[in-house]
């Protein structure tokens, strides 16, 4: 059944050019996002061969390439940018670089039981905060503007009332920069635990956000 659908989705999918999936993405076909993913994943693989993290396997370099991969998607403009796979590339390595020099930092990172949805999500690299990588692009008329931000304290404390005490930590630690191994060392988790947290998390501010859409 799976490989069946992947077949229809290669086949619906093989004549459109990156530019006009990620397009597709964006107008939220998932079965689009899929199809992408699925035909950068071996890219992903082939780029994360050249680089070594402390402490971690390659499955943690190959996934924060394919983070890396995510936010290329997530952020491509056409209008601004000619070539999605070029776009992909300089993300996806900069998010491995960005993993590999937080890997090699030695400074004590206190946890913290809260989530800030105005916090930077990667410091050293991006402005971007967890409420734009959640609510998509940014709002350019002011009335809009003004609304959006007196909604903001309300839904940091819904988003923290979604999540449990294990997933504020994990997510937490992740928008600091942490690879899946940093944050299992420093929760004394699995990894595998962290990756079903985080998949939690996205599940979970996904369904409340779009629950809020509703109302």
């Amino acid at each position: 059944m799976i490989d069946s659908r992947k077949e229809v989705l290669g086949e619906a999918f093989e004549s459109n050019s990156d530019e006009s999936l990620v397009e597709l993405v964006h107008a939220g076909r998932s079965d689009a996002l899929d199809y992408l993913i699925r035909k950068y994943h071996y890219f992903v693989r082939m780029k994360a061969r050249s680089y070594f993290l402390v402490g971690a396997d390659r499955e943690d370099i190959i996934q924060e390439g394919m983070i890396g991969l995510y936010k290329a998607i997530r952020d491509f403009r056409a209008d601004k940018l000619s070539s999605f796979r070029a776009f992909a590339e300089l993300c996806i390595t900069r998010q491995i670089i960005t993993a590999i020099k937080t890997a090699t930092r030695q400074k004590h990172i206190p946890l913290n039981s809260s989530v800030s949805l105005d916090k930077p999500v990667y410091e050293d690299e991006s402005e971007r905060t967890l409420l734009d990588m959640l609510t998509g692009p940014e709002l350019d008329d002011p009335a809009d503007l003004m609304v959006h931000r007196e909604d903001f304290h309300r839904l940091e404390e819904e988003v923290n009332n979604v999540l449990s005490t294990l997933e504020r930590q994990v997510l937490a630690l992740y928008l600091e920069g942490r690879s899946y191994q940093e944050i299992s060392d420093k929760l004394d988790r699995q990894v595998k635990s962290i990756d079903n947290a985080l998949q939690r998390i996205k599940r979970k501010l996904e369904q409340h956000l779009a629950a809020g859409a509703r109302r």
